[in-house]
């Protein structure tokens, strides 16, 4: 299969209204490669060379400072990181790796800048991209500085159960360890916040979280749109 025909990529936001010509010229110049799990794509502070995409499995985005090593975000199929440092030829602020076996796509970096300054539409387009990448950052750091970790955690359930149907349980798209990084918690502290949700019908078997009392955990939780909706 040629990149070019790889019908997820070309219907991303970030391609659609981009001229044949010029998505062909990036195509072309891609690289296609399978990775196993638990290997490092990028690590922050190095020179932002390509620009990536989840075609399949799952990334983690982390950070390390002082000894500590937090996981800031999970990107999955379709999705790119990391555009800002590539639009500004800077280096990676994160570092990146495959939590599972991955399918990913590399556009050289220089090939988006080129392309950004020819291609009229494909700049609008990562304009609203960022633009997208900065509201996404700033609920996220609402959802920091603005709740508890119980709350923070209610919250993710709740929003985890919207995505997957609403079943009445929501599978975990990651080990505890990974999650209570994602939401600014030790695993002990996300130990206890599991405890104390208990009550509200929150029942844990594994990476299985069983939902009891939805009406009464969003009671709990508050949910937020300004905060919580992907939408917004």
């Amino acid at each position: 299969m040629r990149i070019v025909d790889l019908p997820e990529i070309r219907q991303l936001s970030l391609f659609d209204s981009m001229s044949d010509e010029s998505f062909s010229e990036l195509m072309n110049a891609a690289y296609l490669q399978n990775f196993p799990a638990q290997v490092d794509l990028l690590h922050e502070g190095d020179n932002a060379d390509f620009l990536f995409f989840v075609v399949e499995g799952c990334v983690e985005l982390y950070a390390n400072a002082n000894g500590r090593e937090g996981v800031l975000a999970l990107v999955r199929p379709v999705g790119s990181f990391i555009l800002a440092a590539v639009l500004r030829n800077e280096v990676y602020l994160m570092s990146a790796r495959t939590s599972q076996k991955s399918r990913i796509l590399m556009i050289p970096a220089q090939n988006i800048r080129d392309a950004f300054k020819r291609d009229d539409a494909f700049a609008r387009a990562i304009v609203l991209e960022l633009a997208g990448y900065f509201r996404a950052v700033v609920k996220e750091y609402k959802d920091l500085r603005l709740r508890t970790g119980v709350e923070r955690l209610a919250n993710r359930l709740l929003k985890y159960h919207i995505t997957q149907g609403a079943p009445g349980f929501v599978q975990l798209p990651c080990d505890k360890k990974t999650l209570a990084s994602i939401l600014g918690m030790t695993p002990e502290n996300l130990s206890r916040a599991f405890g104390t949700l208990k009550p509200y019908g929150v029942d844990v078997v594994g990476q299985k979280v069983v939902l009891g009392d939805v009406a009464s955990l969003t009671v709990l939780a508050k949910p937020n749109p300004l905060i919580d909706d992907p939408s917004t």
